[in-house]
């Protein structure tokens, strides 16, 4: 391996990322290409910085990104934000991330739609990935556990809208906000959707396309619509 990928692999492991090696078959040209935008990406998330409720470390922010409320936003170290991510923190205890997060392309967070009833929070935990065109909607509390994986196009929700009454209205009857806890070590799949009120367990894998409605046991597979467990894995 060459000197130039080895004092790579060395600045990513203390960044954070401490399996993380580079492939072998990157050529020198390959890896100038990458760290070209990945330097570019610093300068802009050093800006940032100045603008969070606090950080622990650097921050990489991608292109045409929309973050607002930033001073309700506390990071660890080692934050990326890919291009075009929209961020909205106004909340009643903002936005919490951890350690090593990674927000990718397109990814939208919304804690507050309306101003009258302001959304609660979002705890995001350490070595958290969230792929590309996810969408978390932060009404009622969301939490996510260390060590979580988002795969591209995952929804979240943490309110519901009441309908008892069949004569009125949906949009005047109120919404119920129970929230979302995702805890440590879950995976979950393509383009899945979480709804309020839901606590995926430890370890628990979510099939792509599922739709959890309910408790997800820790170490359990599942999924489908509506979402069942499968198999354990323990």
């Amino acid at each position: 391996m060459s000197l130039i990928k080895s004092s790579i692999n060395k600045l990513i492991r203390k960044l954070g990322k401490t399996n993380y090696t580079l492939d072998e078959n990157l050529t020198n040209y390959d890896l100038l290409i990458t760290l070209i935008p990945k330097f570019l990406s610093l300068l802009r998330g050093s800006v940032l910085r100045w603008f969070l409720k606090s950080s622990k470390g650097i921050v990489f922010l991608g292109r045409h990104t929309k973050i607002r409320y930033k001073g309700k936003i506390s990071v660890g170290k080692t934050l990326t934000i890919g291009d075009y991510v929209e961020i909205n923190a106004l909340s009643k205890k903002g936005i919490k991330i951890g350690n090593n997060v990674s927000i990718n392309r397109n990814t939208i967070i919304e804690c507050t739609g309306v101003i009258r009833d302001l959304g609660v929070g979002l705890e995001i935990g350490d070595n958290v990935g969230i792929a590309q065109n996810c969408f978390i909607q932060v009404r009622g509390n969301v939490t996510i556990g260390n060590n979580v994986i988002f795969g591209p196009g995952v929804y979240v929700f943490s309110e519901n809208h009441n309908f008892d009454d069949p004569d009125l209205p949906v949009v005047v009857q109120g919404e119920t906000r129970k929230g979302v806890t995702i805890e440590e070590g879950v995976w979950i799949g393509s383009r899945a959707i979480i709804l309020d009120g839901v606590n995926i367990g430890k370890n628990s894998i979510v099939a792509a396309g599922s739709v959890v409605n309910k408790d997800i046991p820790p170490y359990s597979i599942a999924g489908g619509v509506p979402a069942k467990v499968i198999k354990e894995r323990k």
